[in-house]
């Protein structure tokens, strides 16, 4: 896998239907799942070790409650009339979390492979139906944990460690690879430079505290400027994610120019709590389903450059929705 060819990469690019061209820098709304782990655990009894989902893909049944989870949420986009970006079960499918649950390097490329798969399979079924983009991501995580920082990775660090995984989806039909999550610049600057030599088009997740800033103590604006400056602006866009609007509202209010510009996709939490109260909560806030919609929509109007809203944890396909009744036009 990491011998591929300058020609053989050639052939992998043309073989992703959207890599080259990723319909979301344009100007039309996508939609994209809500929180995939929250739900399954909370919702749908589900028991996810190691919070990881991908873990379903070795199983039949499991398989097939991931197509269910996504169908739902390709249902929601179509009413709208929207785009959809399909995320890969695999935030937690990089090589420190899966070898907790017994997987080898060879285990965990294939198991990633599938999950990419399994949503290409899905890309007609949406795209005939809805007359709308189907683009698909290979979900990244942080080595550590998504809610505290915990070692920081150096950017040399996080490229080498984060490259198996990359190149896996590299030689698949993933059209990009997004990044969740990242509570520091140095793991973000890693993921934007194995994605950027594996030749895929990258997304740069960071979540914040509830004062807007990553966990790491840092301004997103300052985050996302060292990033670009260290990358040469590899990210095709930014992301924040696993954090409630109120959270970054504030932080996003300097408009379309500078930095902000950069930022294309929000995945909100449900809850206005912390991300310490979610971790000892005992049950999902999912919060105010409509407000939440509201408040992606007022975003959206304010940020036209916004084209990519979903949800992550305590979200589910009502919240989704909400955002698809509040923006779609």
């Amino acid at each position: 896998m990491a011998d591929i060819d300058k020609r053989g990469l050639a052939i992998l690019r043309g073989m992703a239907k959207y890599r080259a061209q990723l319909p979301q820098l344009g100007t039309d709304l996508f939609l994209t799942d809500g929180g995939l782990e929250t739900t399954l655990i909370f919702h749908e009894g589900v028991d996810l070790p190691e919070f990881a989902a991908f873990v379903l893909l070795d199983d039949p049944g499991g398989v097939e409650r991931l197509r269910d989870y996504f169908r739902r949420y390709m249902a929601v986009a179509a009413e709208a009339g929207l785009g959809f970006v399909a995320e890969a079960a695999t935030w937690r499918a990089n090589p420190d979390w899966a070898a907790k649950l017994g997987y080898d390097a060879a285990r965990l490329a294939d198991v990633n492979r599938r999950a990419i798969e399994m949503l290409v399979e899905l890309r007609p079924e949406y795209e005939e139906a809805a007359r709308a983009p189907f683009v698909v991501s290979g979900a990244i995580g942080p080595r550590g944990d998504g809610y505290a920082v915990g070692a920081r990775l150096a950017p040399d660090e996080a490229e080498r460690y984060h490259s198996q995984q990359i190149r896996t989806f590299a030689a698949t039909e993933a059209d990009l690879v997004t990044a969740f999550t990242m509570t520091h610049v140095g793991e973000a600057v890693g993921v934007a430079r194995a994605a950027a030599a594996a030749g895929i088009p990258s997304v740069i997740g960071f979540t914040v505290e509830t004062d807007g800033r990553l966990p790491s103590g840092q301004a997103l604006g300052d985050a996302v400027a060292e990033v670009d400056a260290a990358t040469g602006a590899a990210p095709a866009y930014y992301m924040v994610n696993c954090a409630h609007p109120t959270h970054f509202d504030a932080v996003l209010a300097g408009g379309e120019s500078g930095w902000v510009s950069r930022v294309r996709a929000l995945r909100a939490n449900a809850s206005r709590m912390s991300h310490a109260e979610l971790d000892e909560a005992p049950e999902v806030d999912a919060g105010d389903p409509d407000e939440f919609g509201a408040l992606n929509a007022s975003l959206r109007g304010r940020l036209a450059q916004l084209t990519v809203l979903g949800g992550c944890c305590g979200t589910d396909d009502r919240h989704v929705a909400a955002i698809g009744r509040s923006c779609a036009p």
